[in-house]
């Protein structure tokens, strides 16, 4: 008899983690129904539960992620994949606020969904969302293809004070310091918070 198993999967943030992830699984011979950003599913064959959760976890692991265990884990998870996925498309003109845009998407209320993420994670959503914005922001940067005022326009801030602000608060330097530096420093998208 054969039924799916869905796991919930932890740090996954773009489409390659999709890939690899589909790949190794079907090189250990797992039978991949469907992977989205934090989640998967498989097919089990009865008795060979215990062997494919093992395989399944193997591939996680060696690939940096981890299993939610719980449904606020997942929860935690998927409001930061949503809000990664909102950065991926620019520009980014949510015609909403970000509480309702989330609320919307995940359909939680976004209440429940801001104190599953501080208890979880230690800082807002809110925060977390300016992190991943400024992120966004070093790319943009780096690539040298758009001036300061595109990348606040493409990120909706209000202005390019607003962002060149934020910018500043976040890293401690300027984004003319930053574009200038020759060591211009990112971080992961799955390692921010």
């Amino acid at each position: 008899m054969e039924s799916n198993r869905v796991y919930w999967i932890k740090n996954m943030v773009c489409r390659r983690c999709l890939k690899v992830l589909k790949q190794e699984l079907e090189e250990v011979h797992i039978k991949v129904l469907s992977v989205e950003l934090g989640r998967l599913s498989v097919r089990i064959i009865e008795g060979t539960n215990k062997d494919i959760d093992s395989k399944v976890l193997q591939v996680i692991h060696s690939n940096g992620f981890e299993i939610a265990k719980s449904e606020e884990e997942m929860l935690v998870e998927e409001v930061k994949l949503t809000l990664i996925e909102l950065i991926q498309e620019l520009p980014t003109h949510v015609k909403e606020k970000t509480s309702e845009y989330l609320a919307s998407t995940i359909r939680r209320d976004y209440k429940v969904l801001s104190r599953l993420f501080s208890k979880t994670e230690n800082t807002t959503i809110e925060k977390y969302f300016i992190k991943l914005k400024i992120e966004k922001v070093k790319e943009l940067i780096q690539l040298q293809q758009y001036t300061f005022s595109d990348i606040a326009y493409m990120l909706d801030y209000s202005s390019v004070n607003h962002l060149s602000r934020q910018f500043k608060r976040i890293t401690g330097m300027s984004m003319t310091d930053f574009k200038n530096s020759e060591h211009l420093e990112r971080n992961f998208y799955d390692e921010i918070i």
